[in-house]
């Protein structure tokens, strides 16, 4: 079978090749030819070949070759596999309301979320899926087939049958009544103070636009509103319809956001704000970072142009390729892109250029070199090409091996599940009060096996490689031996040590995984920003500051 699949890959490998070497389309004829090619070899196989061949798994196999040699989202989903499309352009889909994730152990409940069947139901974070209506989950189960078994038409019964860790009665067994599981663009805004507003935006949905608009007129409804902050931080981006009438809540009526430029060099499309604004003067502050991207970018890059906003944070991820969804037969949905998109200073913020590849076949990330300078609407100079540069930069603190380990391996989360398991809600209070103690952390620190804990030591593996340097370039003698014992025993990690010494970052890890399991989703933002939040506090104090404020956006 694996021959199946790299002759059908080499097929449409050709087939592609044109689209990776030359900026030009090929012909009617060269496609033709290609597809005769293909047309044959699949025939050929399904005729000749010694074992049978199972069409649907060796096309889908042969689809994903071919769209792997673009970008990564041209994308195919067959009719039995559209949940994940449809949400995004709803914003919901009909389920329990849990994400989840293959671990050793099995497929677990990584979370889930409030006020949905599943929470309300009593499932927790950790519960290793057991079963499904009777569908024994084996610790080797595919994930997806976990989740469509999962997801199914609101109103409908899953039993689903879990193993709780941490708890004396571990085997239990929910009936969940499947609901339609909306995702809410905005989980929470309000005043930070007397005079700042604030505003999550996680995601462009169908109802993204119409949230941020009620949002904006609540919050004018302050007297004392001196700013708002629109946080667009780890925002992926979704419908671009929606994100020029979030713009257009602050620019006049009738402004361009963004052109769409198609293969066709002369078909252009723009759009431009539909309605009336609701306030063009008010102070804003975009916040972003890099996972900030597609609509998300629209939206901070076209503020920024426009002179509008002053944007904070770190570098956005630089997404301005746009994709259309068109139905192809048999019911499936093939999402293409078909088009880049510009925003209002003429430039194009695509990061990655997928048509060109290192010697690896890896896509290469446009270098700063060869990007070019376009300018705002006050003459302020921005690039294209690598995404949105903030106009206030915020360093993000450094992470290391211990903390990557910390999340990566699980410590975290599963300490904050056996905490849960033996703190119930009411123990917790308000969530702008609850914090990690002291006692809490001594706790993790005592969770942690160090038989079990690894993680990459800097000093010892930076001591080994100066040995190994030594030795080859043959300065290694007893005394330079004795030397890097003695700076070897020095430097000699101890995990409680390194512990300690991460401490802050830690009781951050844990204050997140902790607060997870007790508040919904707006109180989780509500604490995080109003609880030492850099982004936040920067723009903050810009926003309180007319001066400065003007003196950014080169206003007047």
């Amino acid at each position: 079978m694996k021959k199946i699949l790299i002759a059908i890959a080499s097929c449409l490998a050709i087939m592609t090749l044109g689209a990776k070497t030359s900026t030009t389309r090929s012909s009617k004829t060269d496609i033709s030819r290609n597809l005769q090619i293909f047309n044959a070899i699949y025939k050929e196989l399904q005729t000749n070949y010694v074992d049978s061949i199972d069409a649907d798994a060796t096309m889908q196999t042969a689809i994903r070759a071919m769209l792997g040699t673009i970008d990564p989202y041209t994308e195919y989903y067959p009719a039995d596999n559209q949940d994940e499309i449809t949400s995004i352009s709803a914003g919901q889909y009909a389920g329990i309301g849990s994400v989840i994730l293959k671990r050793d152990n099995g497929v677990i409940i990584h979370r889930p979320q409030w006020d949905t069947p599943s929470r309300n139901a009593g499932v927790r974070h950790g519960d290793v899926i057991l079963a499904i209506d009777g569908w024994q989950v084996t610790p080797d189960a595919d994930v997806t087939e976990v989740s469509k078994r999962l997801r199914g038409q609101a109103g409908t019964l899953v039993k689903v049958d879990v193993k709780r860790p941490y708890t004396e009665d571990s085997l239990l067994s929910f009936d969940i009544v499947r609901g339609a599981i909306k995702v809410d663009p905005l989980p929470w805004f309000g005043m930070l103070d007397d005079s700042i507003g604030f505003i999550k935006l996680t995601t462009f949905n169908e109802s993204s636009a119409e949230a941020v608009k009620d949002a904006v007129i609540s919050l004018k409804t302050n007297p004392g509103l001196k700013g708002i902050i629109l946080d667009l931080r780890d925002n992926g981006g979704g419908l671009l319809e929606s994100a020029v009438q979030i713009v257009g809540n602050f620019v006049d009526k009738g402004t361009e956001i963004v052109r769409t430029k198609y293969s066709d060099s002369t078909n252009v499309k723009v759009y431009r704000t539909p309605k009336k604004p609701i306030d063009t003067k008010i102070p804003l502050a975009v916040l972003i970072n890099d996972g900030t991207a597609s609509a998300a970018e629209i939206v901070s890059g076209s503020l920024q142009d426009l002179d509008r906003a002053v944007v904070i944070g770190q570098r956005s991820f630089g997404k301005g390729l746009v994709q259309s969804t068109l139905r192809v037969p048999y019911d499936g949905l093939f999402k293409v892109t078909v088009a880049r998109y510009y925003i209002p200073s003429g430039r194009l913020i695509q990061a990655i250029d997928y048509s060109h590849r290192d010697e690896n076949g890896r896509v290469t990330r446009i270098p700063d070199s060869l990007t070019t300078v376009f300018h705002t609407k006050h003459g302020r100079e921005v690039r294209d090409g690598g995404g949105i540069t903030p106009d206030v930069k915020v360093e993000t603190p450094d992470g290391n091996r211990l903390l990557y380990n910390i999340v990566g391996d699980f410590w975290s989360f599963d300490f904050a599940n056996q905490y849960a398991a033996l703190h119930d809600s009411a123990s917790i209070g308000d969530p702008t009060a609850f914090v990690v103690t002291d006692t809490i952390f001594e706790e993790f620190k005592k969770f942690i096996n160090p038989d079990k804990f690894k993680y990459d030591r800097l000093c010892e593996s930076g001591i080994k490689y100066l040995r190994d340097a030594a030795k080859s370039e043959g300065y290694m003698n007893d005394s330079v031996s004795a030397e890097f014992d003695r700076l070897e025993a020095m430097l000699k990690h101890d995990l409680n040590h390194d512990l300690d010494h991460n401490k802050t970052a830690i009781v951050e890890i844990l204050d997140t995984e902790l607060a997870d399991r007790y508040f919904s989703d707006g109180e989780l933002v509500r604490r995080s920003v109003t609880r030492g939040d850099a982004e936040v506090d920067s723009a903050r104090v810009i926003l309180s500051s007319p001066a400065r404020y003007k003196s950014i956006l080169k206003q007047k």
